[in-house]
């Protein structure tokens, strides 16, 4: 979306209250569009925002023209200041990935043992394979004549 464009394109991270909200304006026309908002985001405290141009095996060219970074100074209970101290670790609430919607159902009684019983029954066959095998490599090597 961002590719070969004859303008910039801008972003905006916003973290405010523990909602993680991007906007975005690719189009040049000074609009932003919702990308992505994500209520329930708690992030730790202490970390830095940074940038980096590893791409992996692909290449590309994006060039960060600015950074502009704000500290919001929102008011907040004491219960939010404690809760907000006890993160370590980046979380998100209630975060559910896409296509994984219902827990997968387990098996029925009938489709384990059908699974068991064919799987025993082919380690069965492979084994009588490989004795048959077996036996004829033997009943070879004792035929030749030296």
């Amino acid at each position: 979306m961002v590719r070969n464009l004859n303008h910039d394109t801008f972003l905006v991270i916003r973290y405010v209250k523990r909602r993680l909200t991007v906007l975005i304006d690719i189009d040049g026309k000074h609009e932003w569009r919702d990308c992505i908002d994500v209520p329930g985001v708690r992030l730790p405290r202490g970390y830095y925002f940074g940038t980096s141009s590893v791409t992996g095996d692909l290449s590309d060219n994006h060039d960060i023209i600015s950074l502009k970074l704000y500290q919001l100074t929102v008011e907040r209970t004491p219960e939010e200041e404690k809760r907000d101290r006890e993160v370590f670790l980046p979380v998100v609430d209630n975060l559910k990935l896409p296509g994984m919607e219902a827990p997968l159902e387990p098996m029925s009684g009938l489709a384990l043992f059908l699974i068991v019983f064919f799987s025993l029954v082919a380690i069965v066959f492979a084994i009588v394979i490989g004795i048959i095998v077996y036996n004829k490599w033997q009943e070879q090597s004792r035929k030749h004549f030296y």
